[in-house]
C-alpha cells in the first residue's frame, strides 16, 4: 500500500510539476510578470491539481469532511513544501542566471526539495485513515 502511494504521488507530482512550470514560465517569458510573484500564483495552480488528484487516486478513500475544508488543510499543509520548494527555487534565480529565463529550472529543483515533506503531510494529516471509535 504504501510504495503504491507513494508511486501515485510521484506521478501526480509530475503533473502538479507540469502545471506549476508551465505556468511560471507562461507568467515570466510571455507577460513579463517578475519571476518571484509568479511562482506563488503558479504554485496554488499546481496545489489545487494535486490536491485533486491525490484525492482522487493516490489516497482514495481516506478523505473525510468537505471538499472545501480538507481543501484548505492541504494548501495549509502544503505552504511546509512550498517554504522548502520556494527557498530552492529563489535560491536558484540568485546563483544561477540561467534560471532568470528559464524559470521551470527552479520549479524542478523546488519540487524535489518539497516532495518529502509533502508527502509525508498528505499521508499522516490531510488524507490519513480515520481512526476506527470504539464504543
Amino acid at each position: 500500500m504504501l510504495r503504491k502511494q507513494i508511486l501515485l504521488f510521484a506521478v501526480v507530482g509530475v503533473a502538479g510539476f507540469v502545471v506549476d512550470a508551465g505556468v511560471v514560465q507562461l507568467l515570466v517569458r510571455e507577460f513579463a510578470v517578475n519571476p518571484y510573484a509568479a511562482r506563488i500564483v503558479s504554485f496554488l495552480a499546481a496545489a489545487t491539481t494535486t490536491w485533486s488528484f491525490n484525492r482522487r487516486y493516490t489516497f482514495a478513500g481516506h478523505s473525510s469532511g468537505s471538499r472545501r475544508a480538507e481543501l484548505l488543510r492541504y494548501l495549509a499543509a502544503m505552504v511546509l513544501g512550498f517554504g522548502l520548494n520556494y527557498g530552492t527555487y529563489a535560491a536558484c534565480l540568485v546563483f544561477w542566471p540561467l534560471v532568470h529565463q528559464w524559470p521551470a529550472i527552479g520549479v524542478a529543483a523546488g519540487s524535489v526539495a518539497g516532495a518529502i515533506v509533502n508527502f509525508v503531510m498528505s499521508k499522516y494529516w490531510i488524507f490519513r485513515v480515520p481512526a476506527k471509535r470504539v464504543h
